[in-house]
């Protein structure tokens, strides 16, 4: 079994070093030479028939339209590659622009924000660039809106906040505490207008019932 392997192993390599080269057919001659690099040439034209086969068969319908045009399987992965290629630089320049452009918006809660934030920090990371902490606390640093410029100059002066986790904990905290303040202020609201209204009731019962007094005519 483990020599099946091998000899499994040696022909794939065989094969996908057609990736690197191209042999061109050789001239007809009687040699031992000729021989020998008609038989090179006959093992490359079948090894690069299997790349180039393998490669397009890993391709759906509408790749492989574009790219069956390259007769041999190097010319065939070296189209692959530059497209390929040319789309991930693409797409890398959007994602980065994406992030280092993202705000929070008034009405997205902080939690959506950060995990948005942390959903493109892993999209840039998948594509080859990987942000160091400093740039991440940076740029969940710049995305607050200026409602939270207090809490800009907090996080940019605080020396212990230096990870996307660090930060994450501190604003949603601070969201936290915001909409604890907004419920306090509500409810002492509602309690001052019920007290209000209360005193109103009150002031207005203590002269049900009463007669208003009458002013007497004055005697000549």
């Amino acid at each position: 079994m483990h020599i099946l392997t091998l000899l499994i192993t040696v022909k794939l390599q065989e094969v996908f070093e057609t990736l690197n080269a191209v042999m061109s057919e050789p001239e007809a001659g009687n040699t031992v030479q000729h021989r020998r690099d008609r038989e090179a040439y006959k093992a490359w034209k079948k090894n690069n028939s299997l790349a180039r086969i393998t490669l397009l068969s890993s391709m759906d319908n509408d790749l492989m339209r574009d790219f069956r045009v390259h007769a041999n399987a190097k010319d065939l992965w070296e189209a692959v590659k530059i497209k390929f290629r040319t789309t991930s630089v693409a797409r890398l320049r959007s994602l980065t622009i994406k992030f280092d452009t993202s705000k929070k918006h008034p009405g997205v809660p902080m939690k959506k924000h950060l995990k948005q934030m942390s959903n493109m920090i892993n999209e840039l990371a998948n594509e080859g660039h990987v942000l160091t902490d400093e740039q991440q606390v940076q740029a969940v640093i710049y995305s607050l809106p200026n409602s939270w410029d207090h809490m800009k100059m907090t996080l940019t002066h605080n020396e212990y906040i230096k990870t996307f986790e660090d930060v994450r904990r501190h604003l949603e905290l601070e969201e936290e505490r915001q909409e604890a303040a907004k419920m306090m202020g509500a409810e002492m609201h509602v309690s001052t207008s019920k007290s209000r209204n209360g005193s109103k009731r009150k002031n207005r019962g203590n002269w049900k019932g009463k007669a208003r007094p009458i002013k007497k005519p004055k005697r000549d």
